[in-house]
């Protein structure tokens, strides 16, 4: 366990991802991945209002409903700290403060807590001025139901604006940033926004950690999965060229040497990387997780880390 960049979240190495509750996971499904979880020691749960609002016949907030009912079910509120986000939903879009004030309290309601841990701007709505966002977001943390504040899908330029406007204005800044970035997916963390994340102390919590799935060395060139119609195997299959072949090897050979699964070394290489302090990833079912959580124990060396790093460029 450590403390999430500058907040007083006490988190393990490894943030579940929520995005399959109510989709891929069903109710049962779902809890016993919860369960699962929070038996290894897992605290951080990443869910959003718009989960899962494109599955047809859902209109959002599925996870949160299930992850609410889990923690009531399981009376573990104290011991897990939720993450969710606002701005996608359909029925609640954008950043406004309106929409910011009306969003939470239906998210709380779902969540079945008084209380948000981490609430994420889901994206950065430019149509909505930012000096109103943060002052909507200040009023939510001030109000007790939001802890601490993230942003998600935000570049350098706009998270710098937004931090000096709170800053400026004595308002709750960003604490925790929520990039795309993986083996395979580089540029949109690297480069400015590591390095304001290094510089202004922001944890970095990187979503789609395992490159829809790619990066569990599931997807083969040949392979009947990675011929496959499922939305994970399309995913994956836009990464099968010859620097993605490259990867894959390079984590094969690491994987046998640490007698691990292709994914954890892939989960600890983000480890591995400036200001992250957890990479989020999803579990349909029980038997996807012991692969995730034995990220959350392994290191790589700095050699292996390297191999990675060249191998991904």
């Amino acid at each position: 366990m450590a403390l999430l960049g500058t907040t007083d979240l006490d988190i393990y190495p490894l943030c579940l991802g929520g995005n399959v509750f109510g989709w891929t996971a069903d109710r049962e499904q779902s809890f016993a991945v919860l369960d699962a979880f929070a038996a290894a020691g897992g605290n951080l749960i990443d869910t959003a209002d718009a989960y899962s609002a494109w599955v047809p016949g859902n209109s959002g907030g599925e996870s949160e409903t299930i992850l609410g009912d889990w923690m009531a079910a399981r009376g573990n509120r104290d011991t897990i700290h939720v993450a969710t986000k606002v701005g996608k939903s359909p029925t609640r879009p954008g950043l406004s403060a309106a929409n910011i004030h009306a969003a939470v309290d239906d998210s709380l309601r779902r969540l079945r807590t008084d209380h948000i841990d981490l609430y994420y701007a889901h994206y950065d709505d430019e149509e909505v001025p930012l000096a109103e966002t943060m002052g909507a977001f200040d009023d939510m943390v001030r109000a007790g139901k939001v802890r601490h504040l993230g942003a998600s899908q935000h570049t350098a330029p706009r998270l710098t604006e937004a931090l000096a406007i709170s800053d400026r204005d004595g308002l709750a800044r960003y604490q925790v940033v929520q990039p795309q970035y993986n083996l395979m997916d580089r540029t949109v963390y690297e480069g400015e926004l590591a390095d304001l994340c290094v510089r202004e102390k922001l944890a970095v919590l990187p979503y789609y950690g395992l490159a829809m799935g790619f990066l569990t060395g599931k997807y083969r060139p040949g392979d009947p999965e990675t011929a496959g119609a499922s939305p994970r195997a399309a995913g994956a299959r836009r990464y099968l060229d010859d620097r993605g072949i490259r990867v894959l090897t390079a984590l094969d050979e690491i994987a046998a040497n640490h007698n691990a699964p292709v994914a954890s070394i892939a989960l600890a290489w983000l480890r591995a990387q400036s200001s992250i302090a957890a990479p989020i990833a999803s579990a349909r079912t029980v038997d996807q997780l012991p692969a995730l959580l034995t990220s959350a124990e392994l290191t790589l060396s700095p050699a292996e880390v390297t191999r990675l790093t060249a191998a991904s460029r």
